[in-house]
């Protein structure tokens, strides 16, 4: 019996789960990796904790599943996207520690680019903003700014990757320098049209590309691990990033299906099948996945504050011992009280993208107490969902609410999602399998080794945990997004 095993490289930790012939997980193993943050505002990573957790996490899943390299048919990846390494051609070693998505260094840049007029033409060719959250402006701020890194990289000494270009470089022993669609398509240097490196962003950012990866389809041949690694050679057969990975592990295949899922904070997916579709209410017009050559796009929103305003709660506040207390919280609320809690703790993501936005609660009563803060976290995540999904449906310029499939440590809540369908006025779909990114990965690497079915067949796989259907009345829902609505806005005008 053949197995796959899926590498989850995300921004806290590192996890390899291995799936078998059914795509049921057999073991896993976790391993947490520090973050650093020499500056305000600065997120970094050492690679070689990126390196030594997946290393260390497949060998132990391997182990605790009692096989052998001769049971894994294959090795699928799935990486936090966005963060950006440099490393030595000849020796590997990495130039400088990995610049993290969440870094905000380039903000400056960015501004001066956007005040230039430049962002029209690069939102044009990558479906991108200008913001510091994509790679591209953090592999110039390392080329200007690291000691030989520019020459090594006008040599062709340096190279240039995401997460999974890096531990792909490392597994196959320096033989493949490779990504996928999904990953280049969010370095700000990819033109997702005609699916090449776009020489006219490269030039504005100054950035030589011969230090840039091949790109490949999400299953394809990403090369085979070095002998030593793992007792023999495993092929790499299948690579996307984090969220394409969990729309393709939500069996997202058709135009019109959604996922959301609900981490630290939230990504929203809709495919959009064979047509980029230009957003006017900035959201991200991006590639779902790449097979056969063909490509499939969405449009994304990204929310910064999800899970996280339950951590607040708990580290923050101290109202709350455990995430868990949240929901029989929130049942218990006063429903005469209507706090809304705006989280921007961190400014706010699509459609508003307002970095100097910050955090609100409006409609304190002298009885406001952790129940009615618990009721306002968890609905904040709902409005948040609708807004959206409304830029989604505006800018596809579709009526009528589709079914939205949920996954995330925060979908196991059932109080909150019963109030994202109600507030969405759409039914929300809760699968069986919630570990659907590192699933995701494992189908792309298991349907190029012949192991799991195609698309079609993946999807009859899917299966529903449970549906939620809409409650509340419309009037009622359009009242209390009316609120939101001007919650919002009075926090961005503070």
């Amino acid at each position: 019996m053949k197995h796959i095993l899926a590498i989850d490289q995300g921004t806290t930790s590192t996890r390899a789960i291995l799936f078998g012939p059914d795509l049921r997980p057999v073991a896993s193993a976790q391993e947490e990796f520090p973050q650093h943050y020499p500056h305000s505002g600065w997120v970094e990573h050492d690679p070689q904790d990126l390196w030594a957790s997946t290393a260390a996490t497949c060998r132990a899943a391997i182990e605790k599943a009692g096989l052998g390299p001769a049971d894994i048919a294959g090795i699928g990846i799935t990486n936090q996207r966005e963060t950006a390494l440099l490393w030595d051609r000849e020796t590997g070693k990495p130039l400088h520690n990995a610049i993290v998505w969440q870094d905000r260094r380039t903000s400056a840049l960015c501004h001066e680019l956007r005040e230039a007029g430049h962002e029209e033409r690069v939102s044009e060719i990558t479906g991108l903003l200008l913001d510091p959250y994509f790679s591209g402006t953090k592999v110039k701020w390392l080329l200007d700014n690291v000691e030989g890194a520019r020459e090594g990289a006008e040599a062709g000494r340096v190279l240039f990757g995401t997460v999974d270009s890096y531990l792909i470089w490392r597994m196959t022993g320096g033989k493949a320098h490779v990504t996928d669609a999904t990953n280049a398509a969010r370095t700000l240097l990819y033109d997702i049209h005609e699916g090449t490196w776009s020489e006219e962003i490269c030039d504005l950012l100054d950035i030589p590309m011969q230090i840039l990866p091949e790109v490949r389809d999400c299953a394809s041949d990403f090369g085979t691990t070095r002998p030593d690694l793992f007792g023999a050679p495993i092929p790499i057969l299948g690579v996307a990033g984090d969220q394409q990975a969990a729309t393709l592990g939500q069996a997202c295949f058709r135009p019109g299906m959604m996922k959301s899922t609900y981490g630290t904070g939230c990504f929203a997916l809709l495919n959009t099948g064979e047509t980029p579709v230009r957003s006017s209410h900035r959201l991200l017009t991006t590639v779902a996945y790449q097979l056969d050559g063909k490509t499939t796009y969405a449009l994304e929103g990204s929310i910064f504050i999800a899970g996280a305003v339950v951590q607040w709660l708990r580290d923050g506040l101290k109202i709350i011992r455990e995430a868990s207390e949240t929901q029989p919280l929130a049942e218990r609320a006063d429903p005469g009280q209507e706090l809304i809690l705006v989280p921007a703790f961190t400014g706010l993501g699509a459609p508003y993208w307002n970095a100097e936005c910050r955090g609100a609660v409006f409609g304190l009563t002298r009885n406001s107490g952790p129940a009615e803060f618990a009721r306002a976290a968890l609905q904040s995540v709902g409005y948040q969902t609708r807004d959206l999904l409304e830029a989604m449906q505006a800018d596809w310029q579709t009526e009528g609410a589709a079914t939205l499939r949920v996954d995330g440590g925060m979908s196991a809540s059932d109080w909150a999602m019963q109030f994202l369908s109600d507030i969405l006025g759409a039914p929300v779909d809760r699968p069986e399998m919630l570990e659907t990114t590192a699933l995701g990965a494992a189908w792309l690497a298991g349907h190029r080794a012949g192991l799991y079915p195609d698309a079609e067949g993946f999807a009859e796989s899917w299966a529903l945990e449970r549906n939620f259907t809409p409650q509340m009345e419309a009037g009622e829902r359009d009242r209390l997004y009316g609120a939101w609505k001007r919650a919002v806005a009075a926090a961005q005008q503070a």
